[in-house]
């Protein structure tokens, strides 16, 4: 089997990279606007209730127009599915696995125009586009091969007379409910974990990014995927999310959004409904409140650059993002400092322009959400920089760092999910490791020391699913770093990692006697 290595990210200071961008850049400019239909049993069907998908970085510009699915379009797509299932449960993994192989070899061809798209619709600057469309090839590859790796089950003990055999089969009909932040990764690597496994979807993709989800169907069907394995119904939480997770047809959820929908979620899922004949399982991402650690014995540097990127790339709307820095008060006044310092010299603006680190956030939901967190922490600390937004044209918001929080701070427990970073003071580094277990979540830390012990004390007790030792707190790559996490963080399903798959399936054990 070939070795498994990640989607290398492009290098936009050379020069033919950055012209390749700007092509495919007028390549997503030219199909603006267009209409997208469900896709059922791989029929195309145009509603006329339509999600209108815009630029959040200029609100007026439409990506496109999304047919949304009402209850009884959904229903058809769930008996799409089941039928479905009947035959693709039965496809050899090895077939299952070659699609993959083939949505990704697809997607690398077109890789720059899928991060475009990405630009536009989930206003990402180049970089962070760039990273999204990689990862999401790598879903790909990762789980084709850890299909093969897994399609025999496990080995398992006979006694004399006997033959025992371990596998694994599917589940059934998944329900896959993508976010906007990763709108093509998560919402790929979602999706194809499900059908790699003998599963088939309804993939409801985030209501602001539906067009890459899409695109991502036309990959997939050039790619050889049967009708009815996976189908495309984007629509209102609401009216078809709900009906959805409650249905008794439906096998798993794989989720990943905020904590209120994914408990929420995970509440009705435990409901067994009439004519349901199992426990639904639920596969949960649910965001953080994920910190950076500075130990006196640091790199001061290093720990206020991962600090900056951490909090501020992709405006801060990642659930691994840094929102809290808890510095030891040796350094304090240091680390704060030049983090300022960093965070003036970002940009901020049009993601299309290829020098800002910034675009906006990403709706008029998010922008007014952030902006009522601006308020609660000027109450409850001291305002270094930014603090302030303009959506007179597109969701812009100031990077925003805020000094002197209480532990006890509303910034220093909840979820913001923007540009907004809390620093706290900490005694020394057990208390720091305190504070920063001191929340409802465990997704992602980091631990900026060069200090041996402390590093051990905290892979020992810093509680979250991720935590990386001297460097920022996001960037999972897929084989290398699975990702997941603790408590409110959700179901710590590690995404990207040996044991997801399994997940989406269930074990299996005959004997037969000699």
């Amino acid at each position: 089997m070939i070795p498994y290595k990640h989607e290398p990210f492009t290098n936009f200071s050379v020069d033919r990279n950055k012209r390749a961008f700007e092509a495919a850049l007028k390549t997503v400019t030219g199909y603006l606007g267009n209409d997208y239909s469900l896709i059922i049993n791989g029929e195309r069907i145009s509603t006329d209730d339509k999600i209108i998908s815009r630029n959040p970085a200029s609100k007026n510009e439409i990506i496109g127009s999304v047919s949304m699915a009402n209850k009884q379009l959904t229903e058809r797509a769930m008996n799409s599915a089941l039928h479905a299932f009947e035959a693709w449960k039965k496809v050899n993994p090895e077939v299952r696995a070659d699609i993959l192989f083939k949505a990704a070899a697809i997607i690398r061809r077109r890789k720059h125009e899928f991060s475009a798209l990405l630009v536009k619709e989930a206003g990402k600057p180049w970089n962070e586009a760039d990273a999204d469309t990689a990862e999401g090839i790598d879903f790909l590859e990762y789980y084709g091969r850890q299909i093969l790796k897994i399609k025999s089950g496990k080995r398992v003990a006979s006694r004399e007379g006997e033959y025992n055999r371990y596998e694994y089969i599917p589940l059934g009909v998944g329900v896959v409910i993508s976010p906007w932040n990763f709108a093509f990764a998560i919402m790929a690597g979602t999706t194809a974990a499900a059908l790699v496994t003998g599963n088939t979807v309804l993939l409801k993709p985030a209501s602001t990014t539906p067009v890459i989800a899409a695109k991502f169907m036309e990959v997939l069907e050039e790619a050889g995927m049967p009708n009815g394995v996976v189908n495309f119904i984007p629509g209102s939480g609401t009216e078809i999310g709900d009906y959805l997770v409650d249905h008794p047809k439906t096998r798993f959820i794989s989720f990943t959004g905020s904590r209120e929908v994914g408990t929420r979620i995970y509440e009705r899922a435990a409901k067994v409904n009439e004519g349901q004949i199992w426990l639904k399982r639920v596969i949960a991402e649910m965001g953080g409140k994920d910190t950076i650690i500075v130990d006196k014995e640091a790199d001061l540097e290093l720990a206020a650059q991962s600090i900056v990127t951490s909090a501020f790339g992709f405006s801060g709307q990642k659930c691994s993002a840094c929102s809290r820095a808890i510095i030891v008060e040796d350094v304090y006044d240091y680390v704060l400092n030049r983090s300022i310092e960093l965070t003036k010299e970002l940009t901020i603006g049009d993601p299309g322009d290829s020098e800002n680190f910034m675009g906006p956030v990403n709706d008029q939901q998010a922008f007014d959400k952030i902006m009522r967190y601006m308020e609660i922490g000027k109450d409850e600390g001291k305002l270094m920089i930014g603090g302030h937004g303009d959506d007179s044209k597109g969701y812009y918001i100031h990077p925003t760092i805020f000094a002197d929080l209480d532990v006890k701070a509303r910034l220093m427990k909840e979820e913001i999910f923007g540009p907004v970073v809390a620093f706290a003071k900490a005694k020394d580094f057990t208390e720091a490791i305190k504070i920063a277990n001191d929340t409802d979540y465990g997704l992602t830390g980091a631990v900026i020391t060069n200090n041996r012990q402390h590093l051990e004390q905290a892979r020992e007790e810093f509680h979250v699913g991720n935590l990386y030792f001297n460097r920022g707190c996001t960037g999972a790559i897929v084989g290398y770093q699975p990702f997941g996490g603790f408590n409110m963080s959700g179901t710590d399903s590690k995404a990207g990692g040996p044991d997801y798959l399994l997940l989406h399936m269930q074990a299996k054990t005959t004997s037969e006697m000699l």
